[in-house]
């Protein structure tokens, strides 16, 4: 069963036998792998009609839902593992509320999302006066569904505000690869981030 690069990642972060939450779960792809490979239970949250009929041909739990009216209507404190948020942070109306929910219902939190801060999209601003338009941010300004884009600083720095600890992070090219230098200079070199994060015990 193949699954997207960055899913491949998130997947090798998630405990056999845990209970997941995929908000925005297109066809529920990842849901369905980690079932079969690490028998976890859990749902899927999506708003498109077609992909929740993909997700019901996978035999993945699916409720349609709009991320922007959170999550707490749905369900109790702590009723998952993990919650799933993959390159969506940047298109929701409330990202700082969604991160509160998700560790609200979840105990553990994972999000990916692209790297405003990749030295491209600097060098555009910098010399060619507009926005980027690149391959993990291919829309123009007027037509993006990205409403809140960040850099890998910027999300730490509102983590470190919230008092929630990065557990791991990870940050790939845009082929899902890591390097030497995207180690030493993340928030410069990475197109896309991973993290996995949990709220700092009382």
């Amino acid at each position: 069963m193949a699954l997207r690069p960055d899913l491949e990642i998130i997947s090798e972060w998630i405990a056999p036998h845990s209970r997941v939450l995929d908000l925005g779960c297109g066809d529920g792809a990842l849901l369905s792998y980690l079932n079969a490979t690490r028998e976890v239970t859990g749902y899927g949250l999506e708003l498109d009609e077609d992909k929740i009929q993909k997700c019901v041909e996978n035999k993945v739990n699916v409720i349609q839902s709009d991320l922007d009216a959170g999550l707490s209507g749905y369900f109790d404190a702590d009723s998952f593992d993990y919650v799933i948020l993959s390159l969506t942070l940047q298109a929701v109306r409330y990202p700082e509320r969604l991160l509160d929910e998700m560790l609200h219902v979840g105990s553990e939190g994972i999000v990916s999302f692209p790297n405003f801060g990749y030295w491209q999209n600097r060098l555009q601003i910098a010399l060619g006066g507009r926005m980027p338009v690149s391959r993990n941010l291919p829309n123009d300004w007027y037509n993006t569904p990205n409403i809140h884009l960040c850099t890998l600083r910027d999300f730490e720095n509102l983590c470190a505000k919230k008092d929630i600890v990065i557990l791991q992070r990870t940050v790939v090219d845009q082929a899902h690869r890591t390097s030497l230098g995207m180690t030493l200079l993340p928030n410069l070199l990475g197109e896309i981030a991973l993290y996995r994060f949990r709220r700092r015990p009382d």
